[in-house]
């Protein structure tokens, strides 16, 4: 479950902005977002690291902050903190990894000044950035592009509204844009697309993407098949929560394979110390569901690859299918095992009437090991834990299941659309896009991250976000933005959500597809 996980993170960010510096999480209980399948995270305490500020998607970030505000950025420099962070998308068939590198592609800090002058001579001009990133992130991303303005004299008046989702449609519609808006969710690119309002960006942007990015993330920035929008900040989902001190205390590893991790759940459940491999929770008041969207999603990349993931999200691929089947039995394998869950709260239906922002507190009480969930879920934990290696809490990457698909990465995160193509536009457009802004806004913005392989792990705050940082820039990287947030909103935020939950309470497999399946609107 793709942007409601956004929106929860960013729910989650906005508490634990007040108390640090996430991003992203809801309150408690999580309210679906607006324009988004997923959910927000629960409140949280601020952890000792700093990633825990952060969260996931740029909407849910700008959903837990304040209100909105208009400035100019002629401001100041570009190294502060605060902030918090972003979420995803879906490619096309060929994705297969992109080359990202372990280590930072190639730094364009000696060329990106002289390409934004090669724009023309817009000193004075202003350009006017729309968004849903408001509070400390926006404050962060402000001082982050302040070197633009330097070299070229260039201003950015940008308005953060926390009702970014709804009013962005009307504003494009009414023929009243802002210049440039920051779109955290691939549907809602193509509804403003729909408007006939968005501008292509120039070759400087395209060429960018195709160096800095997996291939999956330009699809997710296309719509038909026409590229529109570059991606800005990232957040990963394909993570897996533990404890670093009890796996050491155990002699247990970090599994880095998919039966490695079930070889290690079967060999805690058979511990006579009583503890669960797992614990999990998919209650999230009326977005109650999306962890479950989430769990399949992952297994649904890793067993049958991103081309029949994205033919899924379409429907051309049938939540009945065989392929979707056998993947939702591999979720029951590990969800619906009385063995493997639900550590120190109850049997399998527990999960289902468990808050997502909760479930993983067992693991602190060392009453389970694991829990899945996404990046935003730093600022979740409770009294302020080491959130390190070696330390209280960690995370490790969900394994993948063979070699075939490269390493299944499902993300979130935003996208830059313009509304002009004015030069001043086109050259902030592409000032975003270059290694140089990804690695300012890192540093500028503790809990905000970039799928930019040009992004140095060195200037990434917080442990999570540099574990993040580092997947997201695997060499074999296959990224997919979050499906349910793909799909439509009578499935993808419906009924997939009440489905998978009623599964947990006892519904058979079958039957729990062919009523997601039932749901897909004729039209």
């Amino acid at each position: 479950m793709p942007m409601i996980r956004h929106r929860r993170a960013l729910a989650l960010v906005g508490a634990a902005a007040t108390a640090a510096l996430v991003l992203s999480a809801c309150g408690s209980s999580t309210t679906p977002p607006a324009a988004s399948n997923t959910p927000a995270p629960s409140t949280a305490a601020p952890t000792s690291d700093s990633s825990s500020s952060a969260s996931p998607s740029s909407s849910e970030s700008s959903t837990s902050e304040t209100s909105g505000s208009e400035t100019s950025s002629s401001e100041t420099s570009s190294s502060e903190t605060s902030g918090s962070e972003p979420s995803s998308s879906k490619p096309s068939g060929s994705e297969s990894g992109s080359s990202s590198g372990a280590a930072p592609v190639e730094s364009d800090d000696a060329t990106w000044c002289d390409t934004a002058k090669s724009f023309g001579d817009i000193k004075g001009k202003s350009v006017s950035v729309y968004s849903s990133i408001v509070g400390a992130e926006q404050t962060g991303l402000q001082k982050s592009w302040a070197d633009f303005t330097d070299c070229t004299g260039a201003t950015v008046a940008y308005t953060g509204d926390k009702n970014f989702e709804k009013q962005v449609v009307q504003k494009a519609q009414a023929g009243n844009p802002s210049d440039i808006a920051f779109v955290p969710q691939p549907g809602l690119l193509a509804s403003l697309v729909a408007t006939g309002k968005v501008v292509a960006p120039p070759s400087q942007v395209v060429d960018n993407v195709t160096k800095y990015w997996d291939a999956g993330w330009k699809v997710n920035g296309s719509v038909k098949d026409t590229f529109y929008a570059a991606p800005l900040g990232a957040n990963i989902k394909s993570l897996v929560w533990y404890s670093p001190k009890m796996f050491a205390a155990k002699g247990y590893t970090v599994p880095t394979t998919w039966d490695d991790m079930v070889a290690l759940s079967d060999k805690i459940a058979a511990d006579a110390d009583g503890v669960k491999p797992w614990c999990a929770g998919v209650e999230s008041g009326n977005a109650t569901g999306w962890t479950a969207t989430d769990w399949l999603e992952e297994v649904v990349l890793r067993n049958n690859g991103p081309d029949v993931y994205d033919q899924w999200v379409k429907h051309d691929v049938k939540f009945a299918d065989p392929m979707i089947a056998d993947s939702l039995a591999k979720v029951g394998a590990i969800w619906k095992n009385e063995k493997y869950v639900n550590a120190g709260i109850g049997d399998v239906s527990s999960i289902a009437t468990t808050n997502f922002a909760d479930a993983g507190f067992p693991i602190q009480s060392q009453q389970c090991y694991m829990m899945q969930q996404a990046s935003f879920y730093a600022s979740n934990w409770k009294d302020n834990p080491d959130i390190s290696e070696n330390g209280d809490i960690y995370a490790f990457y969900l394994p993948t299941m063979s070699d075939k698909f490269g390493t299944p990465v499902e993300v979130g995160g935003e996208f830059t659309a313009a509304f002009a193509s004015r030069p001043e536009v086109q050259a902030f457009q592409y000032y975003l896009s270059t290694a140089h802004w990804a690695n300012n806004q890192s540093k500028a913005i503790a809990s905000r991250v970039s799928a930019n392989k040009g992004l140095d792990v060195a200037n990434v705050q917080g442990a999570i976000n540099k574990l993040s940082v580092s997947i997201l820039q695997d060499p074999a990287a296959v990224s997919r933005f979050d499906a349910s947030d793909l799909m439509p909103a009578a499935v993808g935020s419906g009924a997939e959500w009440q489905a998978l939950t009623a599964w947990l309470t006892g519904t058979e497999d079958a039957d729990t597809l062919a009523a997601i399946d039932g749901a897909w609107p004729t039209s």
